[in-house]
């Protein structure tokens, strides 16, 4: 398996530390930040890194195919390093966004890949797959006086 640095290499793309540390950022979290929150994480220890620079880093990344960008609607994007076929859970109240493994839909469909159903219900060779489910977290979900009525 190649290395990030290889693959930017490749690509013939420059390797710098701002970019591994974005990389990294988004490589050891499931928390699916934004832009904004990476260049919060990384302000601390690269203070003369801007914002405009993680945002071209995460476009980069995106391009490459080393990340996958998240819009789910709430006014922003937000970034996975996990670039495998899978789905999304947003919580409407608090923002967060977990991951939905692919196992979850075979289970669904019968021990098929959803990809693999969908293909043959549509005659199309669909090759990528992003679904977004919107609801409440448990904690949100627990937390009544806080959380926003969905009906």
């Amino acid at each position: 398996m190649q290395t990030i640095e290889e693959i930017l290499r490749a690509k013939k793309i420059k390797v710098t530390p701002q970019r591994m540390a974005v990389y990294s950022i988004l490589k050891d979290t499931k928390s699916h930040p934004s832009v904004e929150k990476i260049y919060q994480r990384l302000k601390p220890n690269y203070p003369a890194m801007s914002l405009a620079t993680v945002y071209k880093t995460v476009d980069i990344l995106k391009k490459v195919g080393l990340i996958q960008e998240l819009n789910i609607g709430e006014g922003g994007l937000r970034y996975d390093a996990d670039t495998s076929p899978h789905s999304h859970v947003y919580c409407e109240n608090c923002g967060r966004v977990d991951d939905l493994e692919q196992d979850l839909f075979l289970e669904i469909f019968n021990g098929k890949d959803l990809l693999e159903k969908m293909d043959e219900k549509t005659d199309f060779k669909i090759y990528s797959i992003q679904i977004y489910f919107y609801g409440l977290c448990p904690q949100c979900k627990n937390n009544n006086s806080k959380a926003v009525s969905l009906k």
